[in-house]
């Protein structure tokens, strides 16, 4: 199960990389080129948002049925590994999310390139009238 945590923190850190590239300020030719590359990036990145959704269930699921582990009940060793536990579940429900919201943010600057650049065609086509 470790190897799916691996994949969902590289897709996450890689878009992470590609969020932040698509908003520093660079002259309008490399802001171009990185949006075009990043808009191609967009469809096959898509299949992360099915993959973290299953990731996310299945979290949710084993949350639901994990024994739960009372002071009277268990030692200290079988606390620590529930506490252990708990603590990456939360991660990997935070990694489940930002794999989410970092696929949606880099979709809607691209859409928002695109509007301002056809935005700017249509004024300069004004202009030129």
């Amino acid at each position: 199960m470790g190897l799916q945590w691996v994949i969902l923190a590289g897709v996450v850190a890689m878009e992470a990389a590609v969020a932040v590239l698509l908003t520093l300020p660079a002259p309008r030719l490399v802001k171009s080129r990185i949006v075009a590359l990043a808009s191609l990036l967009l469809q096959p990145g898509a299949s992360i948002l099915p993959f973290a959704a299953f990731q996310f269930l299945d979290l949710r699921w084993k949350n639901e049925h994990r024994l739960m582990c009372t002071f009277e009940v268990c030692t200290t060793e079988e606390r620590t590994r529930y506490e252990k536990s708990i603590f990456k579940a939360q991660r990997n429900v935070i990694l489940c999310v930002s794999a989410c919201l970092l696929y949606w943010c880099i979709f809607r600057i691209c859409k928002y390139h695109k509007e301002i650049r056809e935005l700017e065609e249509v004024e300069k086509h004004l202009k030129d009238q």
